[in-house]
């Protein structure tokens, strides 16, 4: 089944999901294997570090047959990043954390839909007027860096403000039930980040793969310390959620302390450059309860529409159900000569 909404529309998908441009994970490979499968994969560019973008994007423009897009942090790139990006002619540009205005201009003239991240409703109004073409609103489940608004009540007020705007739901999707929840709240998709993380294409170690399957959603806290710790200079709203390590529990309230001591900081990047998991960040939603196997990314995307399909059909099987059912008993309160043997 193919769901067609206004954001499949805008980018001529066969399915309302849209790959989440985790910074360092999401590459070409992985984009790729989104955009072939009728979703729209997109390259998390980050800080738009060169060299690691020229090999990613060159992979993606090499193997995607459908749309594609790159992801960029608003507050860490430069006109120059987005210019390079746009070289390589992609579908998409999503803007994420700061101020979008700063690049609108140089993404519409490319003729290139732009596409804008928000966490909450300033932001969301603030996309709007700068003139995005599909809005993500983001709720504070979502692994990685991000607010603290609840996916659930988020959404619809978003999309109550910026309509017609398509506004896509993230954050603590990770399933068909999550994204047919989406659409119900009147999003016109869904932007999925965790089960990717796990996908086959993905650019993560196999030891933090197996961490992920592993751990479950209550596993993630949202906290400042380990960007403080690898002195990360994320504007303060912003939060991560990853999942817990001993690193996280022993600096926890101590965030003023850890960034006075440079002894510290060091250890802390030296034992991330060993890979030891008590240390490195493993950025993580709370949707990873239902993350518990390697796929193919093809493999995800079709579970994700199929799951979302047959949560739908229930969802309006029960529904039609309960609406006969009160309709009946409304009958039988109308008439006094009605009664139930038992």
């Amino acid at each position: 089944m193919s769901f067609s909404t206004a954001f499949t529309r805008a980018l001529a998908l066969r399915h309302p999901i849209a790959l989440a441009p985790m910074g360092g994970s999401a590459g070409g490979a992985l984009a790729a294997a989104v955009s072939n499968s009728g979703g729209l994969g997109l390259v998390g560019g980050g800080r738009g570090e060169p060299d690691w973008l020229a090999r990613e994007l060159a992979i993606v423009t090499e193997r995607s047959t459908g749309p594609w897009g790159v992801g960029l942090w608003t507050w860490a790139v430069g006109p120059e990043t987005v210019a390079r990006v746009l070289e390589h002619g992609p579908d998409a540009v999503m803007l994420s954390f700061g101020d979008p205005g700063r690049f609108a201009p140089q993404v519409r003239e490319a003729g290139v839909a732009l596409i804008v991240q928000v966490t909450d409703l300033e932001e969301a109004r603030r996309a709007r007027d700068t003139g995005a073409d599909v809005i993500v609103a983001q709720g504070g489940e979502a692994g990685g860096h991000g607010g603290t608004r609840g996916t659930l009540p988020f959404v619809p007020a978003v999309v109550d403000l910026v309509a017609p705007v398509p506004v896509l739901a993230a954050g603590g999707i990770a399933d068909g039930r999550g994204v047919a929840a989406a659409l119900t709240l009147g999003a016109a998709g869904a932007l999925v980040g965790t089960r990717f993380q796990v996908g086959s294409e993905a650019l993560v170690p196999p030891g933090v793969v197996q961490a992920l399957i592993d751990a479950r959603g209550g596993d993630t806290e949202r906290s400042r310390v380990l960007d403080i710790a690898r002195d990360a200079e994320w504007p303060h709203p912003y939060t991560a959620r990853t999942l817990r390590n001993a690193f996280l529990e022993r600096w926890r309230g101590r965030e003023e302390e850890l960034s006075r001591d440079t002894a510290v900081r060091q250890a802390f990047r030296d034992a991330v450059a060993r890979g030891d998991l008590d240390a490195v960040p493993v950025w993580a939603g709370e949707g990873l309860d239902l993350v518990t196997a390697v796929e193919p990314a093809a493999d995800i995307v079709a579970d994700l529409v199929s799951g979302a399909e047959r949560a739908l059909a229930s969802a309006c099987a029960g529904l039609s159900f309960e609406l006969r059912s009160g309709a009946e008993g409304q009958r039988r309160t109308d008439n006094p000569g009605a009664h139930t043997t038992r």
